[in-house]
């Protein structure tokens, strides 16, 4: 299926390792010119060199910070500079620390805001008038299946990815007009460094090892077995698309089914 996004300019935060990567090199394989985005200049530019190993100008790696303003205004100002428009935003950064309510204190719970809710809230509002101008825009938010089954020992992730849902589906409302979609894709359980990080924990904390963890949480989901990053990819690169031009304000489960709630 062609998506029709050959020659869209695509930004794709949190995009060195895992999801983001895996949903730049399908923005590639489309034909969109990619800005990738992470903290770590060595490894936005490792991953530039793996999806564009020629380096042909279709893929702009930037280092930037987007838990604070100049990090998000360092991102858009080298995407406009390179390419003048912006088509597609998709806003995927790390989740917050895990942790119980008793053991977190105000300064995680600001930090899990800023890096999880207002990462999204700043780069969109610098990206939007150029959707809006143009009248074609697609924003994906990157978030997880917690939206709708909370996990336990993630109260940060669980409560402030909340947060985030409201302000898509609000979003949503306020730009359909001008052909700015804006859908959020909830990832289950992934083949990620940070759900390694989760399991490494949680393994830890029980006394066992992390394939046993891995083995107990696959148990619970009804297709048996974590996602691969790419799985994820598809569905962020679909719900960008022109294919895409009649879902706008939706939250996709791609969890296997592990979450049990409708919708």
């Amino acid at each position: 299926m062609d998506l029709g996004l050959q020659g869209k300019i695509v930004i794709v935060c949190g995009a060195s390792a895992g999801i983001g990567f895996e949903s730049a090199r399908a923005f590639v394989a489309e034909g969109a010119n990619v800005a990738i985005c992470s903290r770590n200049q060595a490894s936005i530019e490792a991953a530039a060199n793996a999806l564009d190993p020629e380096r042909t100008g279709r893929v702009l790696p930037v280092a930037a910070d987007l838990s604070d303003e100049p990090g998000a205004a360092k991102l858009i100002d080298a995407v406009v500079a390179r390419y003048s428009r912006i088509h597609v935003l998709i806003n995927n950064v790390g989740g917050p620390r895990p942790g119980t309510f008793t053991a977190l204190d105000d300064s995680a719970w600001q930090a899990a805001v800023d890096l999880t809710l207002m990462s999204a809230v700043r780069v969109t509002r610098l990206a939007l008038p150029f959707m809006r101008e143009q009248r074609w825009g697609r924003i994906v938010n990157v978030s997880s299946y917690s939206v709708k089954q909370p996990i336990p020992g993630l109260m940060l992730s669980n409560s402030v990815r909340m947060a985030m849902l409201g302000w898509a589906k609000t979003l949503a409302n306020e730009v359909a007009a001008d052909n700015v979609l804006v859908n959020t894709v909830c990832p289950g359980w992934t083949r990620t460094d940070r759900v390694q990080q989760i399991f490494t924990s949680q393994a830890g904390a029980a006394g066992t090892d992390v394939d046993a963890v891995e083995a107990r949480i696959a148990s619970g989901i009804p297709l048996g077995r974590l996602a691969e990053p790419n799985e994820i990819a598809s569905a962020v690169a679909f719900l960008s698309s022109e294919r895409a031009s009649y879902l706008t304000g939706t939250a996709l489960a791609v969890d296997g089914g592990a979450a049990q709630s409708y919708g």
